[in-house]
């Protein structure tokens, strides 16, 4: 496995990219957003760990959620080393999150002063 980790080359330094800002993507839209799917996901969570206030600030807290998040990034990561369309799975789904991050970090810059 070592050495195909050393065969991946070039390819780590774009990788960790996308997994940082994917990851950190995930984490705003969990934590943070008001999607209604994310919504949902955070009242399903506080129901399943029943209100207990550390369990439930898991899903509210970017720091918190963050490195479960990269665990199972990079879990999936680990497995595209061998298996091709996991590697096209990895790179579609944790790419299209490092994107659309970036496009709103833009547009939030680009926002006129309120």
């Amino acid at each position: 496995m070592a050495q195909q980790v050393m065969d991946l080359g070039w390819w780590l330094i774009p990788a960790v990219l996308v997994l940082v800002l994917g990851a950190g993507r995930m984490a705003r839209l969990i934590t943070h957003d008001l999607f209604p799917p994310a919504v949902a996901l955070r009242a399903a969570w506080e129901r399943l760990v029943g209100g207990h206030p550390q369990w439930t600030l898991l899903f509210h807290c970017f720091w918190c959620l963050t490195p479960w998040i990269m665990l199972v990034a990079i879990g999936w990561f680990l497995l595209t080393l061998n298996v091709e369309w996991i590697a096209w799975a990895w790179w579609l789904f944790w790419g299209w999150l490092a994107l659309s991050y970036l496009a709103s970090m833009v547009v939030a810059r680009d926002e006129p002063a309120q």
